[in-house]
């Protein structure tokens, strides 16, 4: 396993590989919590710094309160000390975001993700109400930036707004414009960049991040620990030929198949992913060979 001391002062729990948990089903589509509980159990013992549960990964569009409670604690209940639990609390509006942000203080974890509201277009006055109120639960925050599937862009200069506010802490970037991370760096220095995409984890690691909030790490948790901690060191010697050799699987997680492709990569390595909720089907066959070969090849050459 990888040397890596998570009870380190200078890390901040939303700093490091936090991995953007899936969320296993048994055949009836109850959440399998047994299942759930041993994949964040054996992320840590991989060297991990923490599990982001209940995020797009996790599926929790399709899960009621009651169910986002509960893996939460069952999260928490697997996480080792100085193990981050950092649930995403995306919601319709700031009500519920912060509901679930109180929920997640009282359960023991140690800051949030969330979206920005994503029930109408927002402008920038709603966005600074909304992180307001589920800062006001009392965990930090960091804010997701995902324009591709809301109707909000945290723009760098928001993003300044917020953080100057005392709103957020930082922030997972997902728009996959590295030319953003340098403009947030300037305007809100001290907002903690986040990779959001696994595609472009060695562009942004190089830009100054000081985390990623992670879907791969649940397939190849080592490989991808080490590329991130050679990204961050600026050690492209080790890190851009990891890089290429990992991008084959690493850029499903921007597309809107990425849930699917994740779990097939878990249920190969022997880990539960299996299948998903309505909306989202299995895999259509074409894209399962491609993304079943692209997977195959990486553990057939002994990556993990």
């Amino acid at each position: 396993m990888n040397d890596v001391d998570r009870t380190a002062p200078t890390r901040m729990p939303w700093h490091g590989v936090i991995v953007a948990t899936s969320l296993p089903f048994d055949r009836d589509l109850a959440v399998d919590h047994g299942a759930y509980g041993d994949n964040v159990a054996w992320l840590a013992e991989q060297g991990l710094h923490g599990v982001a549960p209940n995020g797009s990964l996790g599926e929790y569009q399709t899960l009621t309160y009651e169910e986002r409670d509960r893996v939460v604690e069952t999260a928490v209940a697997h996480a080792p000390e100085g193990f981050t639990v950092m649930p995403g609390v995306g919601a319709y509006g700031a009500i519920e975001a912060r509901r679930h942000a109180l929920f997640a203080k009282d359960a023991g974890c140690q800051a949030v993700m969330c979206l920005p509201p994503n029930a109408y277009r927002a402008d920038d006055r709603a966005v600074l109400e909304h992180y307001a109120m589920v800062a006001s639960a009392g965990l930090p925050v960091t804010a997701y930036n995902n324009p591709i599937d809301t109707k909000v862009d945290l723009r760098p200069e928001l993003l300044a707004k917020l953080y100057a506010e005392g709103f957020i802490v930082g922030v997972k970037e997902f728009s996959g414009d590295v030319r953003r991370c340098y403009a947030i760096n300037e305007l809100a220095p001290g907002l903690d960049l986040i990779i959001g995409t696994d595609d472009t984890l060695l562009e942004v690691g190089v830009a100054g991040a000081k985390g990623w909030v992670a879907g791969y790490p649940q397939v190849f948790p080592r490989a991808c620990l080490d590329l991130y901690n050679a990204a961050l060191a600026g050690d492209l010697t080790t890190a851009l030929p990891l890089y290429r050799r990992l991008h084959s699987v690493l850029r499903w997680d921007s597309r809107t198949e990425f849930v699917q492709a994740i779990k097939l990569g878990q249920d190969m390595i022997g880990r539960t992913g299996g299948v998903c909720r309505p909306p989202r089907r299995p895999l259509d066959p074409e894209t399962e060979t491609v993304v079943r070969s692209a997977t195959r090849a990486l553990i057939d050459a002994g990556v993990n």
